[in-house]
């Protein structure tokens, strides 16, 4: 009883610490591959092997209570503590590469995610792009700002001289 209370208790922490989470199915995954996984997304996530019931119990402790339906055959959790998006496109891109693996859902941001949400976050491009093309997008506006005082500029000079 103590170790399955000490299970949850960290679960429940696990939950409590991620910005994210994403379930998933690993039936027929060899523990090569679960390694491999666990290493690809070990910059953002834990991935963890998880016990339903006691999950279920972490989660809805934690507030993560969207998961309890979801819960059912051999469960892992992605738990999210960098970047979100990142962490789904890896899980995606694994999945296509090992089928066996089956994204089920997730929470973000307080919010349920079916598989195919899921998914498409995944197809987002990365925090660092969309930033950087920003920043190209507000350069590109600055320029074309320039070029018209410049050109206005140029007018009135012309005007003046005449």
């Amino acid at each position: 009883m103590a170790q399955k209370d000490a299970s949850v208790n960290e679960l429940t922490k696990s939950f409590e610490s991620s910005n994210a989470v994403l379930l998933t199915e690993y039936r027929g995954l060899t523990v090569a591959q679960l390694k491999e996984l666990r290493n690809n997304i070990r910059q953002d996530a834990e991935y963890a092997v998880v016990k339903n019931t006691l999950t279920k119990i972490a989660a809805k402790a934690a507030g993560f209570d969207s998961l309890e339906d979801d819960l059912k055959g051999p469960s892992a959790i992605a738990f999210v503590h960098g970047d979100f998006v990142t962490t789904a496109k890896t899980l995606r891109d694994f999945a296509k590469a090992n089928p066996l693996l089956v994204i089920k859902g997730g929470v973000f941001e307080g919010k349920a995610l079916s598989a195919d949400e899921v998914n498409t976050y995944a197809s987002l491009e990365s925090r660092e792009v969309l930033l950087a093309k920003a920043a190209g997008m507000m350069k590109a506006t600055m320029g074309k700002a320039a070029a018209t005082i410049d050109a206005l500029r140029e007018k009135l000079e012309t005007a003046q001289a005449a």
